[in-house]
């Protein structure tokens, strides 16, 4: 899988702004997105992937799902469980991310059925690092 697109959602606005790379810190999120928290995230909340072809499937545009990170290819899924890197970040995949009623609210009706278990997965970042359009995530 190849990262295709990069999404990040500051904390007071609804729209997402795309960019060409992101630097990543560990237990801690992405930086400059609404999820990056400086005391240590959640679990399962530093880092969320889709598919693109998911998102197209669904006929939303880029970043549609609200998702952080958009890879081309299949597989996403599998890697819930395991360790796997995006560009030179070392990652593990605790869940996948469902869709919810926020979503269907900014989308159209219906798409959390049409989305459920194939909505991208919830990850931390174990590493610190950069995330970059091109990156390939692989499982380690």
């Amino acid at each position: 899988m190849r990262i295709e697109a990069i999404h990040l959602g500051p904390a007071k606005a609804s729209e997402l702004r795309t960019v060409a790379s992101v630097r990543a810190h560990a237990g801690k999120g992405l930086e400059g997105d609404r999820h990056f928290r400086e005391y240590g995230a959640k679990p399962g909340q530093a880092l969320t992937l889709v598919e693109a072809d998911v998102v197209e499937g669904a006929g939303l545009p880029a970043g549609g799902t609200r998702r952080q990170v958009t890879v081309r290819g299949t597989g996403l899924n599998d890697l819930v469980g395991k360790r796997f890197r995006v560009g030179d970040v070392e990652c593990y995949g605790v869940e996948l991310c469902e869709p919810c009623e926020h979503l269907e609210s900014m989308t159209r009706p219906g798409i959390i059925k049409e989305l459920v278990h194939r909505a991208g997965i919830n990850a931390d970042i174990l590493t610190d690092g950069t995330i970059s359009i091109g990156d390939t995530v692989a499982e380690l």
